[in-house]
């Protein structure tokens, strides 16, 4: 199953999309794919009900904007330097453990909204990466029992200013957490559909140029050991959002650096969870 949201920012309405690629308006299930959906079984009861009723539901005009794909979690938690090559780029040692820092929700955008260069931001960047939404609450998890709690899968472009996030003092969340930093979508893929999560390919693209282009297979944390990892220092709630790190391929790595620039175009994609683009925008005052 594909969850999708649908219409006007902040207004969004619950949808799927279905295997013929059309959509349909789910609202009457009665609920919006927030932390009491994913942590009540709810993709199942949403099958269940969609045996007779889904003749019923309206369509979904393919002009109509994607919103993210769930309600705004309880956090976003995203691992760094997750692809060897990536760290190397970054001139980062390959961590030993997972590193861990948090996006701010008010980040999180839909797959084709704009993405916003910050106030005073001249080195704002790309990442696609994995994310897994939590599906049962999750705490002191083990690996092997890490599947049981995901619900599904979906597309994240983890947007990153580089000045912000390095050169300044304290932590990474200042360069993470911007203002339309996360566009996620364009649907949660559920688990069941996605065979093998540390086998994917990943690509994205500037300006039609492809910078980035690996697979999940690289992960040197996989999605079992990162969920069992996290939980053991934080309850992940249904709803929450892990981002599983980016490849090589980054602005940052490139010799000079490349940073995104009003107008540039980003364009990605995930085997299975589909694609989404965003066009960079200057920052300007309301």
């Amino acid at each position: 199953m594909k969850l999708i949201r649908f219409g006007v920012a902040g207004n969004e309405k619950p949808g799927i999309q279905l295997a013929n690629g059309s959509r349909i308006d789910v609202s009457a299930f009665g609920e919006d794919f927030d932390e009491n959906f994913f942590g009540t079984e709810g993709t199942e009861r949403l099958a269940t009900w969609l045996k007779t009723n889904e003749a019923n539901c309206p369509t979904v005009s393919e002009d109509v904007r994607l919103g993210s794909p769930f309600c705004r979690p309880s956090k976003l938690v995203c691992v760094g330097l997750n692809y060897a090559k990536h760290a190397a780029e970054a001139g980062m040692a390959v961590p030993k453990e997972p590193v861990l820092f948090f996006k701010s929700t008010t980040a999180i955008c839909g797959p084709n909204d704009d993405v916003i260069i910050p106030k005073n931001s001249e080195k704002t960047d790309w990442e696609v990466e994995l994310a897994i939404v939590i599906g049962k609450k999750a705490s002191y998890v083990e690996e092997a029992d890490a599947f049981n709690h995901i619900a599904g899968y979906v597309l994240h472009n983890d947007v990153s200013e580089r000045a912000f996030q390095i050169e300044k003092e304290g932590q990474w969340c200042k360069g993470k957490g911007c203002d339309t930093f996360a566009p996620v979508g364009p649907f949660i893929v559920t688990k069941d559909e996605i065979k093998n999560p540390n086998n994917l390919e990943l690509w994205l693209d500037v300006n039609g140029e492809r910078l980035q282009h690996s697979s999940t297979s690289d992960f040197i944390f996989n999605v079992q050991e990162v969920v069992s990892y996290i939980s053991q220092y934080m309850t992940l709630l249904p709803g929450d959002v892990i981002s599983t790190g980016t490849p090589f391929g980054v602005g940052l790595g490139f010799n000079p650096p490349k940073y995104l620039k009003p107008g540039d175009v980003m364009e990605l994609g995930i085997e299975g969870l589909g694609t989404s683009k965003q066009i960079a925008k200057a920052y300007t005052e309301n």
